[in-house]
């Protein structure tokens, strides 16, 4: 009988070859995981952490409380039932394992109630919010934060999932700052005022940030305390369900920002210190703090908290039909060091001592899980190490991620606006830079994310016109700044989905350059929320340029999502460094960029695909603040001579007037 033969990720790929026994070592580590964490052959099936502890009903209606806390010696529930008295009624009884347990009959406790637990253990104690609380609410004048009894009817879900995203167009926000008023956002605010919005402008998928429970504000909702807890500073579990169904029902897929690479170290809110010893779920010494972050790590090769991390992902995606997860600081979580001022030069670096395989191993099966819980759910991974097989399939030795972050692009191009000059910018260098992604992996690229708009950065907007912004912004005022600003704004953006792997992402706002950078309140503005909300009304008036920005965003995702833009990879057509001129070919669309300052080119010719081509879109549209050079709807025919300019693959040719600062797109028709 004939051998098998191999499909692994290190047979695509020969630079993989020298690692193939770490390859296969990690693959085995997972699978016998998986096999050890299954039940009847499936993970989803032995991943119920969450149905078994926490604050539960039973059968008959009483409350049902349980907890794992080993190094525990006495656990009492305190809340505002009981007076915050620790008193034997209340007592939790060890049923082994390292479990507590108490049954409470319904009249003790009532939808609402407050509660947290006192743990005691040798030679201390302290008030604690469960591991697995569902909802926390913080007191609004002593700022503590409680657990709370959550128990209405249940919500009655009206319409399905919106399915596969096999190239998603993502928009990223944040509830809390989506607001236009100087406060925190709330669940319904977004529902009724921005999610309509995010549905006109065509995008498919909302990344969601901050839906875990975090103390601090202003951590972006990065420093997370209660991982199965939704905020509750932006409304309750069932405003929530109701803004994901709007958003099932007009077709856009909710994803999930999930934060399972650290914990906030805080003991009154979070897990340090739980039940008196540092170990409970985070690694031993210097492995189990994050020397940036100020954090917790956790300890992946622990089978408790995989099981609690694991049944996070379920929790999730059973009780809010999440339809994916963008996995945050994945870097964070693969390397002992974190990937801390570290140059990721080689592939040594991916397969040394330096990785931790138990993060890995949690990752496959978080992966696994997700999948086998729903085919048409996906995952993204934010990695900034390129880490090989990271979103390759499990079967061929990879990770298991639908997806990766493309993050380097955002750093090209701050760098290309910050430190050269116009005329210094290498067409050749946007192509390789935007294009240069593993073959074997999706990936998601992005202009900028929310990182380029916090505070110490600046968005493309902000660094294209800075002050002028705020002086200029008006359609009859003349300024050179503003024009330069605008122009590129809407190139750089149509360049980057052009060119992107299999998915594009945009954060909120910046679709049409809002003005200004992301401060969360904090002591040093004086807890201001002037930074931390969205000017939406700036993107309404025809005055004001900002919703020509708009327009251009509007249309090009229109164009990535008629055309299929995405479901081929980009040809190189022509990369002209003397006029800084770049053309490929994507999924039937011809994309011209002239990124000259200064020259326009009257006829510009070269090889093409022979046939007709229209032009669907550019970016010198009056209703996209440009000049109206070129004209949408305008049909050009290839010729039968053969340019020296281009692809030398084609007999035919075409020449285009391409004025300076401006972009065209031609759609080819037969």
């Amino acid at each position: 009988m004939a051998k098998k033969k191999s499909n692994m990720i290190y047979d695509h790929d020969k630079w993989l070859k020298p690692y193939k026994d770490v390859i296969d070592r990690r693959h085995k580590m997972i699978m016998d995981l998986k096999d050890r964490f299954s039940v009847d052959g499936s993970l989803a099936n032995g991943i119920n952490n969450h149905v078994f502890y926490g604050m539960h009903r039973d059968a008959v209606g009483n409350w049902v409380f349980r907890e794992w806390a080993p190094n525990a010696t006495k656990i009492y529930l305190i809340g505002d039932f009981n007076n915050w008295k620790r008193n034997e009624i209340y007592a939790l009884k060890p049923i082994g394992g390292g479990n507590w347990e108490i049954v409470l009959p319904a009249m003790f406790l009532d939808h609402c109630s407050l509660y947290k637990l006192y743990i005691e253990w040798p030679g201390g104690g302290a008030e604690r919010l469960p591991a697995y609380v569902t909802r926390t609410v913080q007191d609004p004048i002593s700022k503590q934060f409680c657990a709370q009894v959550w128990d209405p009817q249940p919500y009655q879900w009206r319409n399905d999932k919106p399915g596969k995203r096999p190239h998603p167009l993502i928009y990223e926000c944040h509830i809390g700052m989506a607001a236009e008023e100087e406060k925190v956002g709330t669940f319904e605010e977004f529902r009724t005022n921005v999610l309509p919005k995010i549905a006109d402008l065509g995008y498919d998928t909302i990344q969601i940030m901050a839906l875990q429970e975090h103390p601090y504000y202003g951590s972006f909702g990065y420093q997370v305390s209660n991982f199965f807890a939704l905020s509750s500073r932006f409304g309750t579990p069932e405003e929530f369900k109701a803004l994901v169904d709007d958003a099932h029902g007009l077709g856009i897929a909710v994803v999930m920002d999930i934060v399972h690479s650290h914990s906030v170290d805080n003991e009154a809110e979070g897990l340090g210190l739980f039940d008196g010893k540092e170990t409970l779920y985070f690694y031993d010494g210097w492995q189990g703090h994050h020397p940036a972050w100020g954090s917790r790590c956790f300890d992946y090769g622990k089978d408790e908290t995989k099981y609690f991390l694991l049944s996070n992902c379920k929790y999730w995606m059973e009780e809010y039909h999440i339809d994916g997860f963008r996995f945050d600081g994945v870097t964070s979580m693969l390397y002992w060091d974190h990937g801390l001022e570290k140059a990721f030069v080689g592939y040594e670096n991916y397969f040394n001592q330096g990785v931790d395989d138990n993060a890995i191993a949690y990752l496959a099966l978080a992966n696994i899980l997700i999948h086998e819980m729903n085919p048409e759910a996906f995952t993204i991974a934010e990695d900034v190490s390129g880490m090989a097989g990271l979103a390759a399939p499990l079967a061929q030795g990879g990770v298991g991620f639908d997806f990766r972050m493309s993050m380097g692009v955002a750093d090209n191009w701050i760098k290309w606006i910050k430190e050269l000059s116009d005329d210094q910018w290498s067409v050749g260098e946007i192509w390789w830079q935007l294009t240069n992604k593993r073959a074997d992996e999706k990936t998601i690229s992005y202009a900028e994310c929310h990182d380029q708009a916090m505070v110490g950065d600046k968005t493309i907007a902000f660094r294209l016109m800075d002050a002028e912004m705020y002086t200029s912004m008006n359609k009859e005022s003349q300024s050179p700044v503003v024009d330069r600003g605008m122009a590129l704004h809407k190139m750089i953006r149509l360049v980057t989905m052009a060119t992107c792997g299999n998915g594009y992402l945009t954060f909120m706002g910046n679709e049409f350059g809002h003005p200004e950078w992301i401060d969360f309140p904090r002591e040093g503005n004086g807890w201001s929320y002037k930074h931390a909300r969205r000017q939406w009304s700036l993107a309404e008036p025809d005055y004001l340029r900002y919703r020509y920005l708009r327009n251009f965003d509007k249309a090009m995702i229109e164009l990535a999502r008629k055309e299929s833009i995405l479901d081929e990879a980009p040809e190189l057509f022509v990369q002209d460094e003397e006029k800084k001129i770049l053309i490929f070919m994507r999924n039937n669309c011809i994309f011209a960029f002239n990124f000259n300052p200064t020259a326009s080119f009257a006829d510009y010719g070269f090889a093409v695909p022979a046939g007709k081509y229209e032009a669907v879109l550019n970016t010198d549209e009056n209703e996209f603040d440009g000049f109206s050079r070129l004209k949408t709807g305008e049909v050009h025919f290839s010729v039968p001579v053969k340019s020296e300019n281009g692809n030398g693959k084609y007999e035919h040719s075409m020449s285009l007037y391409l004025p300076s600062r401006t972009a065209l797109v031609l759609k080819k028709l037969d």
